[in-house]
């Protein structure tokens, strides 16, 4: 990830436009290690729910992963109350993505 991250500044900062798929899968990317990093905090925390931020987190890096899309399908087994939170949430990030 810390690849890809440099990699796209790098592009950025040499005036090198990228197409806006590259944008969404980048942006993606961050924000899905954004909540499982915020759901790792949210375990110690107390004021944060963090296993919800990691299935959260989860959910969004699933579009690209199929490793997480099978944990998720695991998941969805042993807990199927999660896995309707995590759903809602799939269907709100992919609202926020979709073309008018």
């Amino acid at each position: 990830m810390y690849m890809i991250m440099t990699h796209s500044l790098t592009l950025f900062c040499l005036g090198i436009d990228l197409p806006l798929d590259a944008i969404k899968k980048i942006g993606l990317l961050i924000l899905g290690w954004f909540f499982i990093v915020l759901g790792i905090l949210g375990l110690f925390l107390p004021i944060l729910q963090g296993v919800l931020f990691i299935l959260i987190g989860l959910a969004i890096l699933s579009t690209r992963s199929e490793i997480i899309k099978r944990f998720l399908k695991h998941l969805e087994e042993r807990y199927p109350d999660h896995h309707e939170r995590v759903e809602i949430w799939k269907e709100k990030i992919k609202n926020w993505f979709k073309r008018d």
